[in-house]
């Protein structure tokens, strides 16, 4: 189930911490077309990383200049079906890349995104988005050279980033670009300060206007009087807390006789919809009817005949002694990554079901 009037509130919340930076949801966090629509009739532009996001996003009623193709990997194909719907704004991070969308884009606008670090984030992006920031100005200038705009740069400081002052660096980097492009005649005009907003799962997380007054002043302190163009593209902080999954307690189980741990085995798992649980990087919210009465460690499984269909292990939950097979569990803050992680059929369970209120 999610809730639009939690979007809602997300989405206002966002306009009013960052009046000066336009919001482009990340549309791979919840594609829902509830979602989109309503986040397009309240003046949202979109981040999509597929053609088939475009479209999605066309559906709902935004217009082409309120869509980024944000993906840095993108099928040249894929990039001429978008210059045709009328987009003109994408994400690079090398030559080969600008030289595709040079083909098959002429005259549009590109970013290119910088490595970041992703500490202090409880779901850290690796290396395979970003360049080096040194690589960023000859791709750039590369782009200059083929009749593309360049634009700006980007980057991501890590999903469920829990540090007010993860942009600062990050910044300070892109400002460098700036600089460093302008001495050679090309001038920048947008950085995308990425995603990163959290959503509370077990543990508190800072609030947006937080974020918002350390990226504000991290802006100024990096860029003086010459305030770019900014943009966010937040999908886990907007739609995370509108979410919550009903699942079914399957089985209850022990390994041997003498475990202290119980196995809790669940109708939802790794592959219906849970994939972030993978390396227990997301711990969600975890409620039952039973709750308020004395408890004890569990390992939580999903119900698939997969090894790696395991939730939560190396920190088992605490689950109340009286939980009983058949039991409803609540799994809190399950509005993003979720649907769009869900197997279409994956031994034959269906895909999760979505109810939009």
């Amino acid at each position: 189930m999610v809730d639009l009037d939690v979007v809602r509130d997300n989405f206002l919340t966002f306009r009013h911490a960052l009046p000066d930076t336009r919001v482009f949801y990340a549309v791979k966090a919840n594609p829902a077309p509830e979602i989109l629509s309503l986040l397009a009739e309240l003046g949202s532009c979109f981040d999509c990383a597929s053609v088939a996001e475009i479209q999605m996003a066309l559906a709902a009623g935004a217009t082409a200049d309120r869509i980024s193709f944000g993906n840095t990997i993108k099928k040249e194909a894929d990039i001429a079906r978008a210059r045709r719907l009328g987009i003109d704004l994408f994400a690079v991070d090398c030559e080969a890349e600008v030289e595709k969308i040079a083909r098959q884009a002429p005259g549009a606008r590109v970013f290119c995104r910088i490595l970041c670090d992703g500490a202090g984030a409880e779901w850290p992006l690796s290396r395979k988005f970003g360049c080096e920031p040194e690589m960023a100005v000859d791709v750039l200038e590369h782009a200059h050279r083929l009749g593309l705009q360049a634009y700006g740069v980007s980057f991501h400081v890590g999903s469920q980033q829990g540090n007010t002052e993860a942009w600062d660096g990050a910044l300070a980097s892109s400002a460098h670009l700036f600089r460093t492009l302008a001495e050679r005649g090309i001038q920048l005009k947008m950085v995308n300060l990425g995603g990163g907003f959290p959503t509370r799962y077990l543990k508190d997380v800072p609030a947006t206007e937080a974020y918002a007054r350390s990226i504000t002043d991290a802006i100024r302190r990096h860029f003086g009087n010459a305030i770019p163009e900014t943009i966010i593209e937040p999908g886990r902080g907007m739609v995370g807390g509108a979410g919550i999954i009903k699942a079914e307690v399957v089985l209850i189980s022990k390994k041997q006789t003498s475990d202290d741990t119980r196995w809790v085995f669940l109708d939802i798992g790794k592959f219906g919809g849970l994939a972030e649980t993978m390396d227990e990087s997301i711990r969600y919210p975890i409620r039952t009817g039973r709750d308020g009465g004395d408890v004890a460690p569990c390992i939580l499984a999903g119900p698939t005949c997969d090894s790696a269909d395991v939730l939560y292990e190396k920190t088992p939950y605490a689950l109340p002694l009286s939980l009983e097979i058949g039991d409803e569990v609540l799994i809190e803050g399950t509005g993003a990554y979720t649907t769009t992680y869900s197997a279409v059929a994956f031994n034959g369970f269906e895909p999760l079901r979505s109810y939009v209120i």
